[in-house]
């Protein structure tokens, strides 16, 4: 079984009015580093090691001071994510209440509120390069590594997922609202995300060589600051032998973002077997993917999704079922079939994230007309969800650490 592991943004917000706070330089005791920087980025410690370097607090800076990572180790399985996924949310919210705050999954912010970029020289490059992008990206994502054998093989995994995975992202879908706004969006995230230059779906490549040859046009142009900025939906990462997918929103459950995890690495396998089978990836045109990606955005589980194998529209329950039954063969051998499907199933009957959001927003208006105050009832509601059930965190014994990827 591959080794996967996950990244969690979570936004760090004051528990009564549900405002973003500005506190992830308190919460870090001065690790100042964004994600897309870190040359080896810090892992969740173990919190019931004695060994444990307290001033390691295994979280990590993101473009906004409002906003908080966090990263497990490789895990091998759904059980040892969902436990270290519990764990960095606990771990950022046990560093949040010392300063009267907490964190909440949720992928934009509810409450509108003045950001405030986190202070490096490189972000106010960004900053002063980007504009309004940099001032109003406050968003929370959710990214999951999977290990690969050989950059060579990343690539050809990422031709042949690139098609598949608008469904994650109407599957994960948790940001309805931006800035005090209701967006008619099931993951707004994506759209604002999306007005980076190089986010989004990318060309089929072909060749770890080719993949090399368009980093390097992008960073010719002028145009990006530097690879980190290299935002496809699917990369090679710099810093780990793996393939990053980074089309979710952070997921409100946790159980949904493991189960997230376990889908793509069920699609990275399924791809590795296709290309060591000689079958090429599907020429779905890149555009036809943004618009699967627009309206997985729109819609979530709601409405219609493109279907992946004709891009025409569909029931949203019936493209999620496609995917599963897609990824079956290697879910059945590695055990995770039934638990994926349940995943589903559980999905599709509750509600994504949005949708939960907006029926707390309905809640929250019942008890009180003022707007204000459904919109932090969202908020409360999202902290109440993402922490459960922070008091069931065991340890668990540590996964091997991968080795540095090559990149030619």
């Amino acid at each position: 079984m591959r080794t996967f592991g996950v990244e969690e943004e979570l936004l760090i917000v004051d528990p009564v009015t549900g405002e973003p706070l500005a506190l992830a330089d308190a919460l870090l005791t001065g690790r100042k580093l964004a994600a897309d920087d870190a040359p080896d980025k810090p892992r969740i410690p173990d919190p019931h090691d004695p060994a444990r370097n307290d001033s390691d607090t295994g979280l990590t800076a993101e473009l906004k001071l409002e906003q908080i990572e966090t990263q497990t180790r490789p895990c091998l399985d759904y059980e040892e994510l969902l436990l270290q996924i519990r764990q960095g949310r606990a771990l950022a919210d046990s560093a949040a209440k010392k300063h009267n705050a907490r964190v909440a999954a949720l992928a934009t912010s509810p409450i509108a509120s003045t950001t405030h970029t986190t202070p490096n020289p490189r972000y106010a490059t960004m900053q002063e390069r980007f504009g309004l992008t940099v001032h109003e990206q406050l968003t929370c994502g959710f990214h999951v590594h999977t290990f690969v054998e050989s950059a060579e093989e990343g690539v050809a995994v990422i031709d042949r997922i690139r098609d598949k995975l608008a469904v994650l992202t109407a599957l994960s879908a948790n940001s309805p609202y931006w800035n005090g706004v209701e967006t008619g969006f099931e993951s707004y995230r994506t759209q604002a995300w999306n007005r980076w230059p190089t986010s989004g779906p990318s060309q089929i490549f072909g060749t770890h060589s080719m993949y090399r040859r368009v980093v390097t046009r992008l960073l010719d142009s002028g145009v990006l600051l530097d690879e980190g900025m290299i935002y496809f939906d699917a990369r090679l990462s710099r810093n780990h032998p793996t393939v990053e997918v980074r089309v979710a929103d952070v997921c409100l459950h946790a159980e949904d973002a493991a189960l997230i995890a376990v889908l793509v690495r069920g699609l990275v396998e399924s791809a590795s077997r296709e290309w060591r089978a000689g079958v090429d990836p599907a020429p779905v045109p890149t555009v036809l993917l943004r618009m699967a990606a627009w309206q997985a955005s729109n819609c979530g589980l709601r409405g219609d999704l493109l279907d992946f194998g004709t891009f025409r529209p569909a029931p949203a329950a019936e493209v999620v079922e496609a995917l599963v039954d897609y990824v079956a063969p290697v879910l059945a051998e590695q055990g995770e079939l039934e638990l994926a499907r349940e995943g589903m199933r559980r999905v599709l009957d509750r509600g994504t994230g949005s949708e939960q959001q907006r029926r707390a927003m309905q809640e929250g208006l019942a008890a009180s007309s003022d707007a204000a105050a459904g919109l932090a009832a969202v908020v409360a509601h999202a902290v109440d969800v993402s922490m459960r059930p922070a008091e069931a965190i065991t340890a668990r014994e540590k996964a091997p650490v991968l080795l540095r990827v090559r990149q030619s």
